[in-house]
Formats: structure tokens, sequence, C-alpha cells
């Protein structure tokens, strides 16, 4: 009984305040960005927790803080303080949750590119929007994977085709040792890429000391239907490389909307996907044109 009055109550607010056990306190669950507060955020947070809470604050695992032991009775103030701070309040219940991301290629030198830009598009387009159950989005700069897109409802991940400028190459064979799936090998006078290994990642041309691995093509990859909790499953990739925003976002609007008309409640995208067929939930998400 007391679970079912708990995920009533999340249901009913959106606005990132969560019971605690302990009876009369709550937690307050605080809205970022891809991870990112800046200093006076980050002092007015602290206030907050120190006037309201236990001075202590705890990072979440999508990249968010939660102030506990606020007492019930101070709710209001202390969502009034945070706010005037320039600080917004999480998501609960069947809701889009804060939308998480690695650094990309602001200052990580494998990023492909700005996660944070699109993170912060995925925001306002999704944040604490109702869906059937819990619904998480990520966004990784590369397949190294650091923000986990095949662990989320929706991942987006940076990818590149690696090309290979034979007048630039010293022979030097870094590329060989720097690819994490040896894909790389000289065959003759070439070196050429084994397109069944290959990551797609940037580890080749971030590294060539002779600038002689280039980028091909660059865009994204589209993974749906990731989880964790009671029932872990990794998220499947829609196919091909994604080179525009334009169509990724168009794909990530169609693959919300296909959870939300087939989604059962509590039952999340990837169950769905389990329940409705992987390659029926693709061919919703992008329909391919059928054989004459």
């Amino acid at each position: 009984m007391a679970d079912m009055r708990s995920n009533q109550a999340a249901a009913t607010n959106p606005g990132g305040i969560v019971r605690q056990r302990q009876k009369g306190y709550v937690a307050l669950r605080l809205h970022a960005v891809g991870g990112e507060l800046d200093a006076v955020q980050m002092r007015v947070i602290a206030g907050v927790a120190e006037k309201y809470g236990r001075g202590r604050l705890h990072l979440s695992t999508r990249q968010g803080i939660e102030i506990h032991f606020v007492r019930s009775a101070d709710i209001g103030a202390a969502v009034r303080e945070l706010e005037t701070g320039g600080v917004t309040m999480g998501a609960n219940g069947p809701r889009v949750r804060i939308i998480a991301a690695c650094p990309g290629c602001e200052t990580c030198r494998w990023g492909i590119f700005d996660t944070k830009e699109v993170a912060r598009y995925l925001d306002r387009t999704y944040f604490a929007r109702e869906t059937p159950y819990k619904f998480k989005i990520s966004v990784t700069g590369c397949p190294n994977n650091c923000a986990k897109a095949t662990e989320n409802d929706i991942g987006v991940m940076g990818a590149i085709v690696p090309g290979w400028n034979d007048a630039l190459c010293n022979d030097c064979g870094a590329c060989e040792k720097i690819c994490p799936q040896s894909a790389i090998r000289r065959t003759g006078e070439r070196y050429v890429v084994d397109t069944t290994l290959c990551l797609n990642c940037s580890r080749c041309t971030a590294t060539c000391p002779q600038g002689a691995w280039t980028i091909v093509r660059q865009g994204f990859y589209l993974w749906i239907g990731g989880t964790m909790g009671k029932t872990p499953r990794l998220a499947d990739r829609m196919d091909g490389l994604i080179e525009s925003e334009e169509e990724l976002y168009s794909l990530i609007e169609r693959a919300f909307e296909c959870y939300r008309r087939n989604g059962r409640k509590r039952e999340r995208f990837g169950h769905m996907i389990d329940r409705l067929g992987l390659e029926n939930v693709r061919q919703e998400i992008a329909p391919r044109p059928r054989a004459a």
C-alpha cells in the first residue's frame, strides 16, 4: 500500500519532489542538462541545502543533484529560493527525465560533436513530457559511450567514417596500435579499414601524428530501447549513419511518439519493442520503401 501511494504521488508530481522513507521529509531533485550547472547555481544549491536540509548534496546517476532531508513544511520556501537563484526542479514519475550528456567535442579529444548543444535541444523539446513510464535520454560524443547511450530509452552517439590519405602517411603504424578493434591493417603499401570491425570512433583521426587519417563522413548513431533497473536491456541501433541534426531530431520525435502511441502503462520503451518486435518498431520509426 505504501508503494502504491508513493507511485501515485510520483505520477501526479512532475516537479522533482521525492518522498523519503523518513516521515515528514522529502528530497528535492534538481534539473540540470548534461550535468552542467554554473558556479552561481551551485552556491544557491549549497545555501538551500544548508538552510533547509542537512548541508549535504547527492549527485544522481543522471547528472543531477538532490537535496535530501528537506522538511515537507519547507518545500515551498526551498523551491522558491532555488528558482530565484536560477535552479529549476527535476521530473518524477512517467515523464522524460534529465537529459544526460558527456562533455563532447568542447573538451574531450575523442568527442565528435557538440553534445551539450544537442542535449539542450532535447531538453527544451522533451524534458518532463508525459510518457507511459519513465523515459531517459542520453547524448554521448563517440563510441567510447561514456554517457551510456546504449542504456537509455533514446541514445545519441557520435560516429565517423575514417579515410586514409597515403600522401600524408609516414608509415609510423600508430593507427594500427591505437585502433581498439584492430580494424586498421597495413596491406602491401596501404592501410585499410575492416568495416565489419570498425566502431566508427575517432581514435585514428584524432591521434594520427601526420593527419593521414581524416573524417570522410560524420554524424550520429541512434539507439532505442535501452534500460537498466529491474529488467536490464541494452538498446538496439537504428540502421545507418545519420548525417544531419534535422534527420536525427526527426527520428527521435518519431521514436518518442511511437512509444507514446504503443507503450503500455509502466512499460519501458525497450520492453515495448520486445513485445511488438524490433523490425516492426524500426519500420514505424523509419519506414523503408517496399520492394517492387
